[in-house]
């Protein structure tokens, strides 16, 4: 069987998608133009113009009604498959430019994800004193936590790095995981909001282990910024 040569794209491809009924083939390139073809005969059908990046990624509709694709222009579009309009947009923020560490060393550190470069580094008096096991992110971003062998967890501010709080243990901290709903309740004096921390300690014995909640309240003024990582339902 000779292969069915399709060209059309002018840069490389990045993604290839056949509907359910396996009649039409759907491509991705960083040409920024998703194209459907015949699967058949390899027959361009049409394009699909809009997007301002690569496009790295799409999926079709079980009745090849409506294609949605993600770009690299921090874009998601909905498409319709038949005219090639454009129904909907959903837009994303920035992609990330900093990736935070932490292991053995029991040092955590932020890096320039694009330059490789260090940025800043936690205070080691107040840091962990032996290795991180676990390093967690809030759903905003804007705290994360570790687990460490040195029996606590801590809660840190990731854009400043500086410690909030430290949850102490009976037994090295194994793995962390942070609930990503938040309750909050104004009052005219403060913003409080409700802390909830869960992470799981290190097994007891076999196909068993230990889960410990913490709970934090915080209060400040009102015209004081008030991070919150975790809360309870």
């Amino acid at each position: 069987m000779r292969p069915i040569l399709m060209k059309g794209h002018e840069r490389p491809l990045t993604f290839l998608k056949y509907n359910r009924d396996g009649d039409l083939l759907f491509s991705c390139a960083k040409d920024h133009t998703p194209t459907v073809w015949f699967a058949d005969n390899g027959e361009r059908i049409g394009t699909y113009r809009g997007h301002n990046g690569a496009v790295w990624s799409c999926d079709v509709s079980r009745d090849s009604m409506r294609l949605i694709t993600g770009s690299a222009d921090q874009t998601v579009k909905l498409w319709n498959v038949q005219t090639g309009a454009q129904l909907c947009t959903f837009n994303f923020g920035s992609p990330a430019r900093t990736i935070v560490s932490a292991g053995e060393d029991a040092v955590i550190r932020i890096w320039d994800s694009e330059t490789g470069k260090l940025l800043r580094e936690a205070d080691k008096e107040s840091g962990h004193k032996k290795t991180i096991t676990s390093l967690t992110k809030s759903a905003d971003c804007s705290h994360f936590l570790t687990g460490s062998l040195d029996k606590s967890a801590k809660l840190w501010d990731t854009r400043t790095l500086t410690l909030i709080k430290t949850y102490v243990t009976e037994r090295p901290v194994n793995a962390v995981a942070m609930s990503p709903l938040l309750d909050h309740r104004v009052s005219p004096r403060a913003l409080c909001k409700i802390l909830r921390t869960w992470f799981a300690l290190t097994l007891r014995r076999k196909y068993s282990f230990v889960l410990r909640i913490y709970g934090l309240r915080y209060f400040a003024p009102l015209d004081s910024k008030v991070h919150c990582l975790l809360s309870s339902p």
